[in-house]
């Protein structure tokens, strides 16, 4: 009753809690004594004289009718991480089995709907290793990184918990419906809204401070400037979490996440082990995880959001020439001439060492991707990333989507 008069994401479900050992004694109270705790204003108390007993029964039906469980705030297994927030959800609607959270090390694992192939299988490889190591591993359930992150999770037999910005129920994301349903069988899919409720854009940015208090740390994973996952780290922050952030190349998809790390407000990671040394995790290692496990065309199924697609130089120059007069075709052959003209050329004036001239000298003007750079190469993929980095700063490469790069 309270979130139907009240809304989400407010403070006065905790204070009420507070105040009442059981809550259902303040609505059996009525007006006056919804008056005399003091909470509420003139509009928020008419609200709460207008919602009817009826509504929470047909919910609470519901939710019997689907095998989900409610935990209240007042409840003893509420998870103290998150009732002790500024404002935890009055209600938690549960498909599965919460994890106790006080027993097991939780993070959070956040970022972009638009992965690359690189933070799709960092997702899913972090999350694998961190379930082998009985970690949970709490995301959001959307394409792209959250999609990965359970994922890997589900692979490695261990328990995550996925929490909607919506109810439960909703098909919004059926892609992963089968993923939820996978989800439960060890870990649990939550939601603070009822069951059939279906996603709003507000619901989001609150959904992402029950991320924040579930997990001991936040992972980004390819954060954008603007992206949503930034409010996930800022919540986490002010929540006194560690926050860490996959070390990613200098495109517009890691800007978030690298500005984090230069403002020595995340740890950057390059492999699961760095969040794990955080808590005196000890003898770790890629070879108890046991990555040869991994179906590379599992990674490869992960649904992610689509982009715009790019329109190549001859694509652009033809469009540009379409129903013109001659005349313009031939300015437009100067520009493509022009234009190969340009491709860049290895610098002869610049010293290189070690990794960074092998890196250089390897780049073209065509596009290559970092796992064929490493395969030809011979080096882990992690110390030619950290290479073409540094390389990028430097100015001599460059990087394109889908973890490619070029010559610059």
């Amino acid at each position: 009753m309270l979130t139907q008069a009240i809304g989400y994401n407010t403070p006065k479900a905790k204070k009420l809690a507070k105040m009442y050992t059981d809550i259902s004694k303040f609505f059996e109270g009525g007006e006056s004594e919804w008056r005399f705790c003091g909470l509420f204003n003139s509009v928020e108390l008419e609200a709460l004289s207008s919602v009817k007993p009826d509504g929470a029964d047909d919910v609470l039906k519901r939710c019997k009718q689907l095998n989900y469980s409610v935990i209240s705030i007042d409840d003893p297994n509420y998870p103290s991480c998150l009732y002790n927030i500024y404002a935890p959800p009055a209600v938690l609607y549960v498909s599965g089995k919460l994890p106790d959270f006080d027993e097991h090390l939780s993070i959070g694992i956040v970022g972009t709907r638009q992965a690359s192939r690189y933070g799709v299988e960092n997702s899913y490889k972090i999350a694998y290793a961190l379930a082998k190591y009985d970690t949970v591993v709490v995301s959001g359930g959307a394409l792209g990184v959250d999609c990965a992150s359970h994922r890997g999770v589900l692979a490695a037999n261990g328990i995550t918990v996925c929490v909607r910005g919506c109810g439960i129920n909703s098909h919004y994301l059926r892609d992963n419906e089968k993923m939820r349903e996978a989800i439960t069988a060890k870990g649990a899919v939550i939601s603070e809204y009822p069951p059939d409720e279906e996603p709003r854009n507000f619901y989001f940015p609150a959904r992402n401070r029950i991320i924040a208090a579930l997990s001991d740390g936040v992972l980004l994973i390819e954060a954008g400037e603007k992206s949503g996952s930034l409010i996930t780290a800022n919540l986490a922050l002010e929540m006194g979490k560690d926050i860490f952030a996959l070390l990613g190349n200098n495109s517009p998809q890691n800007h978030g996440s690298n500005y984090r790390i230069k403002e020595g407000t995340a740890i950057p990671v390059t492999d699961f082990m760095d969040i794990l040394a955080n808590y005196d995790c000890k003898n770790l290692s890629e070879d108890s995880v046991g990555f040869g496990s991994i179906l590379l065309s599992d990674i490869d199924a992960v649904p992610v959001k689509k982009k715009r697609k790019s329109i190549s130089l001859d694509k652009a120059i033809s469009q540009n020439t379409e129903n013109t007069n001659p005349s313009s075709k031939k300015i437009s052959a100067e520009v493509k001439t022009e234009a190969e003209k340009q491709e860049p050329k290895h610098k002869t004036d610049i010293k290189l060492k070690g990794d960074a001239k092998l890196v250089y000298n390897y780049l073209s003007s065509k596009p290559v991707h970092i796992d064929k750079i490493a395969d030809d190469l011979g080096m882990p993929v992690n110390r030619v990333l950290g290479t073409l980095t540094l390389l990028e700063v430097q100015g001599l490469a460059q990087a394109l989507q889908g973890r490619n790069f070029v010559l610059k």
